[in-house]
């Protein structure tokens, strides 16, 4: 029996057999464990009593704190002041300064997963969203029957407003945010718009609620701003749930002129943009955070910050738009970058800042951005009694405590071309598809994943390909293959116009 052969047999003993994970889908046993349900289990109280009982937002009769969780747009690991960067972002700067950063946030590779795994608690594995995004002309969205962090934040008697991007479906109005749980949308559907135009191939993306909105300016400038007008109408009375999903520094890499000033020394065209955009956000966020000021809820909102996954450095996923000249992000140490399952294309910038509540520092130890969820469900002492079960687990231990994260598995994601999973520091890529190929990391030693150990460690790679496998035989088919298959087959033919035919004789 190999190490973790036998860390799973101990880990297994004396286990039931786990809930379902929605759709007939069961959990194994190590999902099991890691989920809320399962620590709630533990101490005899169900999952939602037990976020009561762990709500920092209840203890001494405390009020409900507010919550902002903000979301950057194709975001380097390595493009922000905190990090070293020459790009200026003196309020993202301050907020790590004076809250906690984290070295292993970890999300999905892509948009349209990150985004579903935030506001599910659950990887995208589960319900079809594991592959790729969806695409301008998808048909589907996030399943109708997960029950979404907006909800859960409602139930609770919270405020919720999103502003930026959704990209979990707009095909029919069912998958758009007001009937997901959000009171308030204010932004674009789909997955990339013209920042100026505020379109997608031409067809206006722009919504006020339900209701297409014709308006001028750069989006991001406009996200800001209907950030801050947001908070200072918000009734306190309520709790607020603000979800605002920038567009920056998406392609296409546009700015406007005064920003593009700012950062006249850089030559590469596209960097220069890229800046520009990110400083775009960042003033943005200050805005925000002068208006929480201004109101007197600073001292009683949670922020956290984030990328939905690393910056592009392959044009396969640069997105629709035609990108010439190089792309601009710097992952850091980090492998490759979006797309891809390597660290650069799933560990990402983040910080949290709570004054007070939150301690400056780091925390240590895997994060995944499915842990967001019962965290913050946790934090406003909100039930999870209507959700499926989840893979995230309560973080707010090492949040208020400066505890290490107890997570020490993660899936990095797991579709039919293959699947990449993480134990302690081991991890494994492994693509499927022919010619397949098998990657072995020690991430202790090797974060940059230069060193692939898979020939000195067969009795690990064999393991975590096992758990590969059995990820797989639980997962939900990728509603993106199925979609292309619909278009492919099921579409009517194109024809040639006949008026053509004159001209080419029999």
């Amino acid at each position: 029996m190999s190490e973790l052969q036998a860390s799973d047999a101990r880990a297994n003993a004396g286990g039931g057999e786990p809930a379902g994970a929605g759709r007939g889908k069961g959990l194994t046993r190590r999902e099991m464990l890691m989920s809320t349900a399962a620590i709630a289990a533990a101490a005899g109280l169900p999952a939602g009593l037990a976020a009561l009982s762990s709500s920092p937002a209840l203890a001494n009769g405390a009020a409900p704190p507010n919550i902002v969780y903000i979301i950057a747009d194709d975001l380097g690991w390595g493009d922000v002041g905190f990090r070293g960067s020459d790009i200026k972002t003196p309020n993202l700067d301050k907020l790590a300064e004076t809250g906690v950063t984290f070295d292993e946030f970890y999300t999905q590779p892509m948009c349209t997963p990150t985004r579903a795994a935030f506001l599910t608690g659950r990887y995208p594995l589960r319900y079809g969203l594991q592959t790729g995004v969806i695409p301008s002309p998808g048909s589907y969205g996030l399943a109708l029957d997960e029950y979404l962090l907006p909800q859960v934040m409602k139930d609770a008697g919270y405020r919720t407003a999103l502003i930026g991007k959704w990209h979990l479906g707009h095909a029919k109005a069912d998958y758009w945010p007001k009937q997901r749980g959000f009171d308030t949308f204010y932004g674009a559907l789909v997955g990339e718009i013209d920042h100026f135009k505020h379109s997608s191939h031409g067809v206006k993306d722009w919504y006020r609620g339900n209701k297409p909105l014709e308006e001028a300016g750069f989006d991001n400038t406009l996200f800001g701003n209907e950030a801050a007008r947001v908070v200072e109408s918000h009734d306190p009375a309520s709790p607020l749930f603000l979800y605002l999903a920038f567009t920056a520094p998406h392609t296409p890499f546009q700015a406007p002129e005064d920003y593009l000033d700012r950062y006249k020394h850089i030559a590469d065209e596209n960097r220069r943009a890229y800046a520009a955009m990110i400083s775009v956000l960042d003033d943005g966020v200050g805005r925000l955070l002068a208006a929480l000021e201004e109101r007197g809820m600073r001292d009683n909102t949670l922020i956290v910050f984030h990328s939905d996954n690393g910056g592009v450095t392959s044009s396969l996923f640069a997105g629709d738009s035609k990108v010439s000249g190089g792309l601009p992000a710097d992952n850091g140490p980090y492998r490759n970058g979006k797309g891809t399952l390597y660290e650069g294309g799933t560990r990402v910038v983040a910080l949290a800042n709570w004054p007070k509540k939150i301690t400056p520092g780091k925390v240590a130890g895997m994060v995944h951005v499915v842990d967001m969820y019962p965290t913050l469900a946790a934090i406003a002492g909100a039930a999870l009694d209507k959700n499926q079960p989840l893979d995230g687990i309560n973080l707010w231990p090492s949040l208020s405590e400066g505890k290490p994260s107890a997570r020490r598995e993660l899936v990095y994601n797991v579709d039919p071309m293959g699947g990449a999973v993480r134990r302690d520091n081991w991890k494994l890529v492994w693509k499927a598809t022919l010619p397949q190929k098998v990657e072995l990391f020690d991430l202790s030693a090797d974060p940059s994943e230069a060193r692939d150990l898979s020939a000195d460690h067969a009795d690990r790679v064999r393991d975590l390909q096992d758990w590969i496998t059995s990820l797989a035989g639980e997962m939900d088919q990728p509603l993106l293959l199925m979609d292309a298959a619909r278009l492919t087959f099921y579409a009517p033919p194109i024809v040639a116009d006949p008026s053509t035919l004159f001209s080419l004789g029999d």
